[in-house]
């Protein structure tokens, strides 16, 4: 996390940056330390107002914040606390987008294979089937798909978020299809 500071109508204070650093760098907890976040602090009087204006961007993310008061340490606490709700409303929304896509219902066909004197094999669908698959790990879908007498298992997997199929071979081995989106 980048953080630099601009002052206007005042001395910089060195402890006002320290204590502005210590505060702003909680932000961090919410994309991890080594997070690539630009923080951009303005601070400012003007007569009795203190003002503190903010900028965060990065991390597909683009934040500002304004506050003033009587204090400049009040107006950078209270800057903080609009910036995390707006992060927190930023997470939940972003949450909420992967828990709707993850909601993927698959349609399964059925089919049998119907040999006609005809110039080739018609295909029938016999039936369809609808599951909604549960994010599942490789190693466990793989286990499941041994405990079982078919021949491929469709999941969603946990790692990546798609959705992946898992094969016995016909050498006895077992393969992965996994589509790159």
């Amino acid at each position: 996390m980048h953080i630099a500071f601009t002052f206007k109508n005042f001395e910089p204070s060195e402890h006002l940056k320290k204590y502005a650093r210590r505060r702003f760098e909680k932000l961090g907890r919410f994309f991890g330390k080594a997070s690539g976040l630009d923080v951009q602090v303005g601070l400012s009087i003007d007569k009795f107002r203190h003002k503190c204006d903010v900028q965060v961007g990065g991390e597909g993310l683009q934040l500002s914040a304004a506050e003033q008061t009587e204090d400049m340490y009040a107006a950078i606490d209270a800057v903080l606390d609009k910036l995390e709700s707006q992060i927190k409303r930023h997470v939940s929304r972003v949450k909420e987008h992967r828990r709707q896509s993850k909601n993927t219902v698959i349609d399964v066909f059925t089919y049998q294979l119907h040999e006609g004197g005809g110039e080739g094999d018609d295909r029938v669908i016999i039936g369809t089937s609808k599951f909604e698959p549960k994010p599942t790990h490789v190693d466990e879908a793989l286990m499941q798909l041994e405990s079982s007498e078919n021949e491929f298992l469709v999941f969603l997997n946990a790692e990546s978020e798609r959705i992946n199929v898992i094969y016995r071979r016909r050498n006895g081995g077992y393969g992965l299809i996994d589509p790159v989106v």
